[in-house]
């Protein structure tokens, strides 16, 4: 999956893909994933996807700055189902004053697309708890981005 927005994170460390196969937990009576457990399914790409750039949840937090998400959106394409196995791909999209990853999920036996959607995320100073309207340094370091 290649970035839309920005070539400059066309670089195999800013996308990655994780394959899950649905546990019966996330399944409603009818076998269909419950729409709020695609957050989880988003979260294990993202964690994946931010340590391919040395900059998962623990060396954000070593930092000093916490990534809360303030905004998320996901477009429900077709039902995922108990069992199924899907591939979710995490695409890093913008870093300047947020942090915004994009996400595809793809049934992998048929290969089409289940879901899409984005996540963003704020630096906040650990200390203080002031949301910082700039990415830190530390993400452009990290990354090898400049503005």
């Amino acid at each position: 999956m290649t970035s839309r927005l920005d070539p400059r994170f066309n670089d195999p460390r800013f996308s990655t893909r994780v394959e899950i196969t649905v546990p019966f937990h996330d399944a409603d009576a009818m076998g269909v994933v419950w729409h709020g457990n695609y957050f989880r399914y988003l979260e294990v790409a993202r964690e994946q996807l931010l340590k391919q750039f040395d900059y998962g949840y623990r060396q954000m937090e070593a930092s000093g700055y916490v990534w809360p998400i303030v905004d998320t959106r996901l477009k429900y394409i077709a039902p995922v189902l108990f069992e199924q196995r899907i591939s979710v791909h995490a695409q890093l999209e913008e870093i300047e004053n947020r942090l915004r990853i994009g996400y595809q999920i793809y049934d992998i036996e048929t290969g089409k697309r289940t879901t899409t959607g984005y996540t963003l995320q704020v630096a906040v100073d650990a200390t203080t708890k002031e949301m910082c309207f700039v990415s830190p340094q530390v993400l452009f370091d990290k990354t090898g981005v400049s503005l």
